[in-house]
């Protein structure tokens, strides 16, 4: 792989041990993907994990002299001065998120502890160039907006931050972000959770870029986030094409690149049905908690639930995890006032998949998203998935249909 003078710079070390460490993760990728050079980036995003390997590599470059000299958005661990308060979290998890924070804060990143800042504080323009980890993140920036990132992980992506550059592969690259499969959705799309569900099908989509027609005209940020968090979730998809929606798909053989699709694949309302009932815990039941916001709630979202808690009683807990900047204006607009009144919180910075939620270990709750069954199921956590008001009257009810 070709290198500039200043990335060979940084290779050698003039930039620092840390930057140098970086640059070689960087080339090792390139060349295992043939990548003739690097390009630069403008943004990343990473998904942080508040994990042990997560915050080993954090610290290890931070140790090491390492500053991003692009300050990447990062994903939630958890709300350390929330859990505290309520005494939810022990001592020693408490210390290890201080720690990551602190690794983060060093490094130079925006501490935005946001799954979805692509709707928000980290939008990225048509053809950009940048290197965005986290399954809703990725298929996002590059169907939505046109971006250009590959599905980075974690490390990559900041190894990116750091060194400002990525190997030039993948998606990055015009002929790799043609779709190769058609997929007819004849299923009835009546809100944003039949999104969650089309995104799981994965398994019978197969791998490849797909491109869906039959969706409605108007598809709003909540729906397309649910589509491509649950397309990484069954599957590994780092774009995809609606037609006549996403902007490299106006129409079908844009799409396509003027080629015929590999394969066709066809998703009815069983195809939904039998989905729902492969991943969610039987229902008919008392549950324990409700939980929503995985991916982060948006404030639409979270003023619907306040519209439909107002004057009411929940009869169990109910967790709504957003970006702070939403629980911020939710707090200004009297939308977390309506929700608290209720009895349910907002809570900010925060994943299901964390170890605050150790008071849910071996309940079963009601959440309107597959991933967020799916990461949690881990911790002895179970959920039955619904839709988002079945949910809400669960909530209310204590118990789902």
């Amino acid at each position: 792989m070709e290198l500039t003078q200043e990335q060979q710079n940084m290779l050698d070390g003039k930039y620092g041990e840390g930057t140098a460490y970086a640059m070689k993760i960087q080339v090792a990728i390139g060349e295992s993907f043939d990548a003739p050079r690097m390009v630069p980036i403008t943004r990343a995003h990473v998904a942080l994990s508040n994990q042990d390997a997560d915050l080993w590599f954090a610290e290890k470059l931070l140790n090491a002299g390492a500053y991003c000299r692009v300050s990447p958005t990062v994903n939630p661990g958890f709300c350390i001065s929330f859990f505290k308060e309520r005494n939810m979290v022990s001592e020693e998890d408490a210390d290890f998120m201080q720690r990551t924070h602190n690794a983060y804060k060093g490094l130079g990143a925006t501490l935005s502890y946001n799954c979805t800042p692509y709707v928000a504080t980290n939008v990225p323009n048509f053809g950009e160039v940048v290197a965005f980890s986290e399954s809703s993140a990725t298929p996002y920036v590059n169907s939505v907006w046109g971006a250009r990132s590959n599905r980075e992980g974690a490390n990559s992506a900041l190894c990116a931050a750091i060194t400002g550059y990525v190997p030039e592969y993948g998606l990055l690259l015009d002929e790799n972000r043609k779709g190769n499969i058609l997929v007819e959705v004849k299923a009835d799309m009546k809100s944003d959770f039949e999104y969650h569900l089309l995104g799981y099908c994965g398994r019978k989509i197969g791998s490849g870029i797909p491109v869906f027609t039959g969706l409605p005209k108007h598809i709003g940020k909540e729906a397309l986030t649910n589509l491509g968090a649950q397309l990484n979730t069954s599957g590994a998809y780092g774009m995809y094409h609606i037609v006549g929606c996403t902007p490299e798909a106006q129409t079908l053989e844009q799409a396509f690149g003027g080629k015929e699709p590999e394969r066709t694949v066809t998703i009815t309302n069983e195809d939904l049905e039998e989905i729902l009932e492969e991943i969610s815990a039987k229902g008919s039941r008392e549950i324990d908690f409700a939980m929503f916001g995985c991916p982060h709630f948006t404030l639409e979202q979270t003023q619907h639930i306040a519209g439909r808690l107002k004057g009411r009683k929940l009869k169990k807990e109910m967790w709504i995890l957003t970006s702070y900047h939403v629980k911020e204006l939710a707090d200004r607009m009297g939308v977390t006032e309506v929700i608290e009144a209720a009895g349910g919180y907002i809570v900010p910075d925060s994943c299901p998949d964390q170890p605050c939620w150790k008071h849910l270990q071996g309940k079963t709750g009601v959440t309107e998203s597959p991933k967020c069954a799916y990461y949690p199921k881990r911790r002895g956590i179970n959920f039955v998935i619904r839709d988002l008001d079945t949910c809400i009257d669960a909530a209310l009810n204590g118990e789902v249909v």
